[in-house]
């Protein structure tokens, strides 16, 4: 009969979004997490008074996180950048669905001309300056800051960058995107991809001299063959914004 009870509880709890956790102390019921997600963190930027006349999704796949932003923010241009082909037909009815959204099919550095390219996840490709050793193609590569100016589109700049690793070179190919951006959305590791990539904590600090604080982190990933923490998406706002002139919990 016990039994029974206990089972209805859990069920009635999951029903409401609640999970039981037993511990040596009093058992403790946490609702489930809903809280550290990237489409909750936009809306808090947002309701912060995050703007955006144009949004870069860079290691854009076929669109998804730009087809969610969209739901936040849904007025601005989006300009999609995505270095493998094979994402094309997402990539292309997300532009015959929404009129507020182009792409590139190219990969992003700090000049126009070509690069290396590692494309044997569909959703993990790297980017290389040097020749890689396996599944290495050749692709476009474009400076964003050239492509933002070559389509007139216009600040504030929100931008995301899902790019493994090749960050920094993306970020000194926008300079003036950064001069105006107001919110910059990074996926951040807590191991070294590449011998030129950033962890997280390096990353923060070289955000800090561009100009920019750390606001949000959320989705946080173990890794499969350890479950050590793999990586998190981090979200940078320039480091005069309000929130920083206070320094307080309440």
């Amino acid at each position: 009969m016990k039994q029974k009870v206990k089972q209805l509880i859990k069920k009635v709890l999951k029903a409401f979004g609640y999970k039981i956790h037993k511990y040596s102390t009093p058992t403790i019921v946490y609702k489930n997490n809903t809280t550290f997600t990237m489409q909750a963190a936009i809306k808090r930027c947002v309701a912060r008074g995050v703007n955006a006349n144009t949004v870069i999704d860079v290691g854009a796949s076929d669109g998804r996180w730009s087809k969610a932003c969209m739901d936040i923010i849904p007025n601005a241009k989006y300009l999609l950048v995505e270095a493998q082909e094979a994402h094309k037909k997402g990539l292309d009815q997300l532009k015959k669905e929404n009129t507020n959204v182009s792409y590139v099919l190219a990969a992003a550095g700090k000049k126009n001309g070509t690069i290396y390219f590692n494309n044997k996840d569909l959703f993990g490709g790297l980017a290389s300056e040097t020749n890689l050793e396996e599944n290495c193609v050749k692709v476009p590569m474009i400076c964003l800051d050239s492509e933002i100016e070559k389509r007139n589109l216009k600040p504030p700049y929100v931008l995301k960058l899902d790019t493994h690793g090749f960050e920094i070179p993306i970020l000194e190919g926008a300079k003036n995107i950064l001069k105006q951006a107001q919110l910059v959305i990074i996926e951040t590791y807590n191991y070294k991809l590449t011998n030129t990539s950033l962890k997280y904590y390096e990353m923060c600090m070289y955000m800090e001299k561009l100009g920019f604080s750390s606001v949000e982190m959320v989705d946080f990933m173990l890794r499969t063959y350890d479950d050590t923490f793999w990586q998190m998406d981090t979200f940078f706002v320039p480091t005069t914004n309000k929130e920083f002139l206070y320094t307080s919990y309440k």
